[in-house]
C-alpha cells in the first residue's frame, strides 16, 4: 500500500463537507473524536495537572496559527516496517510544510490518527515504530513523536497520578523539539544528552531560569 501523506485537515476543516467528502465515514468519525477531545480537554486547564494553564500549553498556539493538522491513516494490514515508512513520509511532509522558519515554525504539529488501530494494540505498534524512528529523527532533524491512546500509563510531569496521554483514538504527533522538552528527558540520560547537543547555550539558559525559581539559595540560621 503506498504511503499517503497528503490529507491534512485543520480542526475547522472537519466541519466543511466539501473538504472531507472523500473520507471514509470511520475516518471522519475518528478525526472528529480526536478534534472534540482536543477542544474539550487538551486546551483546557485541569485540576489534577499540577500546574496552571492548559493540559498542553503548546496546542493553543498551534491552533491560533493554523499550524495544527490531523491526518487519518489505516494501518491494520501493515507491518511495522510499513508504518515506519509511513511515519517517515510524515516526517518529510512536516519539514516541508510552511512555515519552515521563524517563531511560527515551532508551533507546527501533525497528528497522525490511526483510525483502525485498536487501543490494546497501540502500545506494541508504537513502541516498535518509535524504537526505529525516535532517536534518528530527533538527532538529525529535531523532530519528536508523541504516542497517545486509551490506557496510556504515562503521567504528567507535575503530578504522577494524572495521565494526560489517553486519547479516544490512537495517534502519533509529529512536532519540533523545543528547549523546554528537557523536563521530559530528566530521567533519560541518552535523550538529555541529545537535547543538550541540540540546544547548547540556550538550553543552559533555560535550565538556569528554572533554577532561579527554586529556593536552593535560601540561607539557614
Amino acid at each position: 500500500m503506498p504511503t499517503q501523506t497528503t490529507d491534512l485537515f485543520l480542526l475547522e476543516d472537519l466541519e466543511d463537507a466539501g473538504k472531507t467528502s472523500e473520507l471514509a465515514e470511520s475516518d471522519l468519525d475518528a478525526l472528529h473524536a480526536v478534534a472534540d477531545w482536543i477542544k474539550s480537554y487538551v486546551v483546557k486547564p485541569h485540576k489534577d495537572l499540577g500546574r496552571a494553564g492548559p493540559v498542553c500549553p503548546f496546542v493553543p498556539g498551534a491552533l491560533d496559527r493554523k499550524t495544527f493538522w490531523l491526518a487519518p491513516e489505516q494501518i491494520a494490514d501493515r507491518d511495522v516496517p510499513a508504518v515506519v515508512e509511513l511515519m517517515n513520509g510524515y516526517r518529510r511532509l512536516f519539514l516541508d510544510a510552511r512555515p519552515t522558519d521563524g517563531d511560527d515554525a515551532k508551533y507546527k504539529v501533525i497528528v497522525v490518527v490511526f483510525t483502525d488501530l485498536p487501543a490494546d494494540r497501540a502500545p506494541g505498534v508504537f513502541d516498535s515504530v518509535l524504537e526505529q524512528l525516535a532517536v534518528p529523527s530527533y538527532a538529525e532533524d529535531g523532530i519528536l513523536y508523541g504516542p497517545f491512546y486509551e490506557g496510556h500509563e504515562g503521567t504528567a510531569i507535575y503530578n504522577s497520578g494524572f495521565r494526560p496521554f489517553r486519547s479516544p483514538v490512537p495517534f502519533l504527533f509529529v512536532r519540533h523539539g523545543v528547549v523546554s522538552d528537557w523536563k521530559f528527558f530528566l530521567d533519560k540520560e541518552d535523550w538529555l544528552s541529545l537535547w543538550a547537543r541540540r540546544f547548547g547555550e540556550s538550553g543552559v539558559h533555560a535550565l538556569a531560569e528554572e533554577l532561579r525559581r527554586l529556593p536552593w539559595r535560601v540561607g539557614h540560621d
